[in-house]
């Protein structure tokens, strides 16, 4: 049985106030906690995930003392010891183009992948004829669910409002990057008369009795949509007023960022709304018709005795797929049909998949420990593979972050070192399911985070388009006194070299990608103590920052804007709107003596 992870906190760590850092107290930090590995086993049906790393100090805000915990509760149960914080094996930086090495500028070679690329199929096959759908709503003591879900993001193709093309930041829509290399096009996000930007409204945080998801945040053209306690709300995107309600019997367990060109996406969600410490598993599969704010449907599969657990779940094209250790399925969104099952062996299943314009399934074969898994293009209709690309063996999780172009990430051999799941990434030809191109990127440079032990298509601070990965570098050091700052880089998917190019966050701001507008790339500055974050273009041939949006820095708005962190906040732009979501609520929520928001939303005057 799986278990998720704990939830982060909503807010960073207590700062000291607002107002200049005070020079006798230098910034202090602390490296990431050591834990041992998991001890191996017969083929678990997960190992416990990984927890997030406690933000690290910067921002303008020196002595940022570690976050304190969640307690447990429905949702999350067994917090566990994380299995990726491995010691970091030293990494010997060399001389960059910048003139100096650090910062994220290794200018390490590509590392060569040997394991050759598979015929498709891999012991995977469809069965379409036994498929047992359970309608009723089940609550199992035996299932341990309640996965959550970390908004990601990336803008639709083609104009479509899905997010196929960029994998990895959190977003709204988009155009299709166009460009190779670098090259851009343009986007529909416009530049306004006046870039400063109003807070538009805010939702207060829900009060709960025990940890509870509110992971899933949407944007189309019509209403901004978010979950609550055991609810998805629609709100009027300038206004904040309620449009719709939807009610649901339990909490939103894991919720995908695609969404369908008429507005269409789909979450998993728990039965019933369990005890205290308690889960009720997240059997339940809806797609949710955003405009509309209804529920389109409400499905279960069976797996012998009891309904299976899903904490993966995405839409590619009009395909909901859901995987996991227990066996998997794909409907059709606008009726439920039951278009596929994945079948599972003795020693293959589907563990989830990654979706929007393309479907991609990560497929474990092998026992624990001694894994290979098989990355899988599918035909979202028929389930049938199209391609098929085999890992070497003994990495144990990957995670999508695009699916075209394709792109995978991995901690091999557990030497990322920093709990982000994240030592290489893999560029594979969908077509051909041969490699292109393996990128290292060492985490003591390199920002980003993955999830592939219990989310296949969780990933954070990343983005594709234009054939290119865009990474951010990790924190360091300002010009300023205690400040700190990063930057942006960019890997061509064809070489796996860095292009050279570089978006600077300024001193005293960090920079993290969102998502991609055409063939521009759209990202977020965390700001220093005394200044608005701002939300910013960047050009995908010359990487010229175009300021879109900048948002008030008094005291108050600062205070709630600060406390939506970028590593697990949702954050969404459109059409001049920026929206900072929680992810979770828990029995502390609104006892503190600042008020916590569900969302904050800012927008420009024109």
């Amino acid at each position: 049985m799986t278990q998720p992870p704990p939830p982060p906190p909503n807010q960073p760590p207590q700062q000291g106030g607002f107002g200049p850092p005070q020079p006798s107290q230098p910034p202090q930090t602390s490296p990431p906690a050591q834990t041992p590995p998991p001890p191996p086993a017969q083929q678990p049906q997960t190992p416990p995930a990984p927890q997030p790393p406690a933000p690290q100090p910067g921002y303008g805000y020196p002595q940022a003392p570690q976050p304190p915990q969640p307690p447990q509760g429905y949702g999350y149960p067994g917090q566990q010891p994380n299995p990726y914080a491995q010691p970091q094996a030293p990494y010997t930086q060399q001389p960059t183009a910048y003139g100096q090495p650090g910062y994220g500028y290794p200018g390490q070679p590509t590392m060569p992948m040997h394991p050759q690329a598979g015929q498709p199929g891999g012991g995977r096959k469809v069965n379409s004829s036994v498929v047992i759908i359970v309608s009723a709503l089940v609550a199992v003591a035996l299932i341990i669910g309640g996965g959550i879900w970390y908004a990601k993001s990336g803008g639709d193709d083609s104009g479509k409002k899905d997010t196929a093309s960029s994998g990895g930041g959190t977003g709204g829509k988009d155009d299709k990057g166009g460009g190779t290399g670098g090259t851009s096009t343009g986007g529909k996000e416009k530049v306004p008369a006046d870039t400063a930007a109003e807070q538009l409204f805010k939702v207060p945080l829900p009060k709960a009795n025990d940890t509870v998801s509110t992971a899933g945040s949407w944007i189309t053209d019509k209403v901004y949509a978010k979950s609550g306690i055991a609810q998805i709300v629609g709100y009027d995107p300038a206004k904040g007023t309620k449009l719709w309600t939807i009610k649901l019997p339990g909490p939103v367990c894991a919720a995908t960022n695609h969404v369908t060109s008429d507005g269409r996406t789909a979450i998993t969600f728990q039965p019933k709304t369990p005890a205290k410490g308690s889960s009720a598993g997240c059997s339940q599969i809806a797609a949710i018709d955003l405009d509309a704010g209804k529920k389109l449907w409400t499905k279960s599969v069976d797996s012998g005795d009891y309904p299976i657990s899903f904490e993966n779940v995405t839409v590619a094209q009009n395909t909901v797929a859901v995987g996991s250790t227990s066996g998997g399925a794909a409907f059709d969104i606008a009726s439920g049909k039951v278009l596929w099952r994945p079948k599972s062996t003795d020693t293959c299943y589907d563990a989830g998949y990654g979706g929007g314009e393309k479907l991609v399934a990560v497929r474990k074969c092998g026992q624990y420990d001694n894994r290979q898994l098989h990355i899988q293009t599918i035909d979202p209709k028929s389930g049938k593979v199209i391609s098929e690309y085999k890992m070497a063996e003994g990495i144990e999780y990957a995670s999508v972050v695009s699916t075209d172009p394709l792109v995978v990430a991995a901690d091999v051999g557990d030497s990322a070192g920093d709990g982000s799941g994240i030592s290489d990434y893999f560029s594979i030809d969908n077509k051909t399911g041969k490699l292109r191109t393996r990128i290292s990127a060492p985490g003591d440079s390199f920002g980003g985070r993955c999830d592939g032990i219990t989310r296949v298509e969780y990933c954070k601070e990343l983005v594709v388009g234009n054939d290119t990965l865009y990474v951010p570098t990790e924190e360091h050091d300002g010009t300023g006194q205690y400040s700190r700052t990063n930057e942006i880089v960019a890997f061509n998917l064809g070489t796996g070299k860095q292009t050279g190019q570089r978006a600077d966050a300024g001193d005293g701001y960090t920079i993290t990608p969102l998502r991609m507008d055409g063939g521009n790339l759209l990202a977020y500055k965390r700001p220093p103590y005394d200044k608005g974050g701002q939300i910013v273009s960047v050009a995908g041939g010359s990487f010229k920052e175009t300021k879109l949006l900048e948002n008030p820095a008094t005291e108050s708005v600062r205070d709630a804007e600060t406390n939506m962190l970028p590593e697990y906040a949702e954050i969404l732009y459109s059409q001049g709107h920026l929206y900072m979501s929680a992810i979770y609520a828990d029995d502390k929520s609104g006892s503190s003596s600042s008020e916590e928001d569900l969302v904050v939303a800012f927008g420009t005057k024109n």
